[in-house]
């Protein structure tokens, strides 16, 4: 059957048409995406104010739209933290189900992380033995451990690279004492976490998702997206120390210019890269590898598996 994947992020709202069977692995068939930045478009309550959620009922008639032309038998439509975590969010949802039809399920961050491990599993196989995940979206970074389909330890916490950007550094280029301020923040509430993982042992592979750790990936000499989803992609601890100053020291028009970073996260991209280097500091992090699949995919995986074959 063809499923469409209708995410609702801090960033992005991104539909993802597959067609998908029990037992096969899905195919993608189609991708809508529209920047919204539903993270930065907060006031200063928490809420997402009525320009956003109009922007927001736009957005998604937009994706039914091209589900619709696509032939999507059934849509599965969720929101992340931006949604989660927003003051007014059963307004928002209950306006959107209104205008719309759509009813968004609020993945917690928990779930999120999961089902994030969930796709990791998949795409890399039993083999991979024990699993380290770490993904950096707008809003919050997820961090799962497990030898299982379902994690061991799970979390998410509030240092996605669209929110610290906004909250954090308002300059272009930022000022290097917000950047010190940042960085204490981002180590600090990381090392919270540290001990609830690494009671389970080391990890035997480390793996990243999301397209914050695909850009820094790339500017530290990582293949090209255009190479195609079976080209092997390391990040090294190394590369981005050494990346890290020379981000800080960019406006986001100069980030712009580097491969494989888009106009619409550049300025995104040094939150990221702190973020991805505290992780790997704290957890004794070498080298990763990204991974092609994520969160959709995991929601893609667990609605197969539990329909008939």
């Amino acid at each position: 059957m063809r499923l469409g994947v209708l995410d609702v992020g801090s960033n992005t709202v991104h539909l993802l048409v597959v067609d998908a069977h029990p037992g096969a692995r899905p195919l993608p068939a189609h991708s809508h995406k529209a920047e919204l930045r539903l993270a930065q478009l907060l006031d200063e309550a928490g809420a997402i104010g009525p320009d956003g959620v109009e922007q927001l009922i736009a957005v998604v008639h937009g994706a039914l739209q091209a589900a619709e032309d696509k032939g999507v038998e059934e849509l599965l439509p969720f929101a992340t933290s931006a949604v989660r975590e927003a003051t007014n969010a059963d307004e928002v949802l209950t306006r959107v189900h209104e205008e719309t039809g759509v009813a968004l399920q609020v993945l917690s961050g928990a779930e999120e992380a999961r089902l994030t491990f969930l796709a990791a599993r998949r795409w890399f196989g039993w083999s991979a033995g024990k699993l380290l995940v770490l993904d950096i979206g707008g809003g919050s970074l997820e961090i799962a451990y497990g030898i299982d389909e379902e994690p061991d330890a799970a979390v998410s916490l509030p240092l996605g690279a669209g929110r610290l950007t906004a909250g954090w550094l308002p300059g272009d280029p930022p000022d290097p004492d917000d950047i010190r301020a940042l960085r204490r923040h981002v180590r600090a509430q990381i090392a919270r976490t540290v001990g609830e993982f690494t009671r389970f042992g080391a990890p035997d592979h480390v793996v990243a998702t999301s397209k914050t750790f695909r850009q820094l990936a790339r500017i530290g000499g990582a293949a090209r997206s255009a190479d195609g989803l079976y080209v092997q992609r390391d990040l090294k601890r190394e590369s981005l120390e050494a990346w890290v100053p020379r981000l800080a020291g960019m406006t986001t028009a100069e980030r712009c210019e580097l491969p494989g970073v888009s106009e619409g996260r550049a300025n995104q991209l040094l939150a990221g890269a702190l973020v991805a280097e505290g992780a790997m500091d704290l957890f004794g992090v070498e080298t990763l590898e990204v991974c092609p699949w994520a969160l959709r995919e995991g929601v893609i995986l667990r609605k197969l598996d539990h329909m008939p074959t």
